[in-house]
């Protein structure tokens, strides 16, 4: 099984880089494909998703992937944002109403997916420290 150094035991730089820079560089990529293409977007988007999933993997359990997903979220939407303002293209995916709204939303999915895959992690990692049952063999 996978399994990482968790977020905690990497040295600060190392945390800001990967907990901050690589959210915040992402969702700039994602704010230049808002205008570019739709379905670039959308799948650059799930790739993103899944970056989320396996980021959750370097926690003890979903609550502190929790709070990684949540701050890496809004990162990300912010960057999102700010790129496709400094683009100046047009939307092809609609960002909503009041556009910085979706920053909100970017964190809640980012704090959902990371918790997950905290989870899973932990479940893994029971599994493995488990005895194994006599009775069963």
């Amino acid at each position: 099984m996978y399994d990482p150094m968790l977020f905690r035991d990497r040295p600060r730089p190392v945390q800001i880089a990967i907990g901050g820079v690589v959210p915040l560089l992402a969702g700039a990529v994602a704010g230049v494909l808002v205008g570019v293409s739709s379905g670039a977007y959308w799948g650059y988007g799930a790739l993103a998703a899944v970056g989320s999933v396996v980021g959750g993997f370097e926690h003890q359990d979903g609550w502190g992937a929790a709070d990684r997903g949540l701050v890496a979220g809004a990162i990300y939407g912010t960057g999102l944002l700010v790129a496709h303002a400094i683009a100046g293209t047009h939307a092809k995916v609609s960002l909503g109403s009041f556009p910085p709204f979706l920053a909100v939303v970017t964190a809640i999915v980012g704090m959902l997916l990371s918790a997950a895959g905290g989870r899973i992690v932990r479940i893994q990692r029971e599994r493995r420290a488990a005895p194994a049952d006599p009775a069963a063999e």
